[in-house]
């Protein structure tokens, strides 16, 4: 990984976004800002560079909120944000690449790519915003929707199993994975950071919500109960849900999933066609790629 320095200034969103844009896109009440700013905040607490910072992000309201980042971002096609950091991270070892996508991003249409992403373990930091529903083109249903959930395209409720993206992550070879909710925004920004020092593929999913499009067609509430129900379904012994069904079974396992220490894409495909990096091996620490 690219070695960072400790900032002591304080975090300062602002910063790290593109003013000129606002007001965002984004819907009153929606987990996605809240994301954005706990990956913002670990940036700046590591102290990376806006210009040694490149966001890829795909189509849907989670692909939207690169273009807010004040960094090197590219707004790319639906399912393909993984391609293209692929390609970036291997012809520029020395950013940060980061991938901002979405349930039906990254799941759906972009499912091999995912798989084949974790496979390789290129040391990019993925980041999977999962409202368990296409928000932003018709609210249809998405590979992590809940059972007996309606959407426009589940009109009489949802009966597919839901799709356990962490463990795909995992069985596919991602070397980090991780899962927080939106409402601990300090322990999300720790993931982040664990995320964006391991060297390796960093696979984490932030459980998101859709207060607008899910929410309001099924009946879980506002957007502080839909993420108290979030809450609830880590410690249900300790957080009654505060609607009559439960966002999610109470089996949510949050944190670091996984995490296992095997060879980085980039440096074994440079050691294996017996290319170096000038003054370094590893051309994540300063060294200049030949």
């Amino acid at each position: 990984m690219v070695e960072t320095g400790k900032t002591t200034q304080e975090f300062e969103i602002r910063d790290y976004l593109r003013t000129e844009l606002m007001p965002h896109f984004m819907c009153p009440g929606c987990g996605h800002g809240i994301a954005l700013r706990a990956l913002l905040w670990a940036i700046h607490d590591l102290g990376i560079a806006k210009d040694n910072l490149a966001v890829v992000s795909g189509i849907g309201c989670s692909g939207r909120t690169a273009a807010y980042i004040d960094a090197n971002t590219i707004h790319t096609t639906h399912g393909r944000p993984l391609s293209f950091a692929t390609g970036l991270k291997l012809a520029r070892p020395d950013l940060h690449v980061v991938v901002i996508t979405g349930d039906g991003d990254s799941l759906a249409i972009g499912g091999n790519h995912l798989i084949h992403a974790c496979r390789r373990n290129l040391d990019i930091t993925c980041v999977l915003l999962n409202n368990e529903v296409y928000g932003m083109t018709g609210g249809q249903v998405s590979p992590t929707t809940s059972a007996g959930r309606y959407t426009t395209t589940t009109p009489a409720g949802n009966h597919e199993p839901v799709f356990d993206a962490c463990e795909l992550a995992t069985a596919a070879g991602a070397s980090f994975v991780g899962r927080e909710i939106t409402m601990h925004v300090t322990a999300l920004r720790d993931l982040f950071v664990q995320g964006l020092k391991h060297s390796g593929f960093s696979f984490i999913e932030v459980i998101s919500d859709c207060t607008e499009i899910y929410g309001r067609k099924n009946e879980l509430g506002n957007s502080p109960e839909m993420v108290m129900s979030h809450k609830a379904d880590i410690r249900p012994e300790s957080y009654g849900n505060v609607v009559d069904e439960p966002f999610r079974p109470t089996d949510l396992n949050v944190g670091v999933l996984s995490q296992t220490d095997r060879p980085e894409y980039y440096t074994a495909y440079r050691q294996h066609f017996g290319k170096q990096v000038e003054g370094n091996d590893d051309p994540k620490k300063g060294g200049a790629v030949t």
